[in-house]
């Protein structure tokens, strides 16, 4: 049952993103090119403006994979990926600040039936638990920023495991946004492998790192 959860989790993904590209090429007529020209319209401001905007993510709940895609469709895979980085790492770290300074007002960690487990593979492994769902995430980006606060982390463990935990998904936005654009065959194919082979790593160890977390 779980695992055809997991199907229908990323099926459900799959839909989402061919939905957005239907409607932002075909419903409202916006081309990749259009968005790309918006961005570089600040001008040599627009990294600073999308890095930002990245940062501010976690107060307006807004989705890091479009802001991901973004930057690759408007820089290419480089520096695209580079900007990704900054503006991923201010996200985590503002997400962080605020479960860690304001605690269970933002998210009453402890009413959940999992949190005494979690806690203690926080606790024993927060290096580790914070890489590992980074790179595994079974929840989500903000969340996990929220949770590692709440349950104090130590900043500079959490912040490198996010460093180095989020570089795959970088590379496979910034190579889906870049391919958006550059009508190269090649570079279309090449976002489809990757974002097919993170994919398939993430649904085979899911299930395990849930029941390593202590959801199942």
């Amino acid at each position: 049952m779980s695992r055809y959860k997991d199907w229908l989790r990323l099926a459900a993904a799959g839909a989402v993103i061919i939905i957005i590209v239907y409607f932002a090429r075909e419903a409202w007529d916006i081309s990749p090119v259009d968005i790309q020209q918006f961005i570089l319209s600040f001008g040599w401001l627009s990294p600073v403006v999308f890095i930002v905007i990245y940062t501010i993510g976690p107060f307006v709940f807004f989705p890091s994979f479009i802001l991901s895609m973004t930057a690759g469709l408007t820089y290419g895979v480089w520096p695209g990926a580079a900007f990704i980085w900054m503006g991923a790492l201010g996200a985590a770290s503002t997400g962080y600040l605020i479960g860690r300074f304001l605690g269970e007002k933002v998210l009453k960690v402890h009413n959940f039936s999992w949190s005494e487990k979690l806690e203690k593979q926080i606790t024993e492994r927060g290096f580790l638990f914070v890489l590992i769902l980074r790179m595994i995430p079974v929840i989500g980006f903000g969340l996990l920023s929220y949770l590692s606060g709440v349950m104090k982390v130590r900043f500079h463990h959490y912040i490198l495991a996010t460093m180095i935990g989020i570089l795959p998904g970088i590379v496979v936005y910034g190579t889906l946004g870049s391919s958006l654009t550059s009508g190269s065959r090649t570079m279309m194919l090449a976002a489809f492998l990757l974002l097919a082979a993170v994919s398939g790593l993430i649904f085979i160890f899911r299930g395990r790192v849930k029941k390593w977390v202590g959801f199942d």
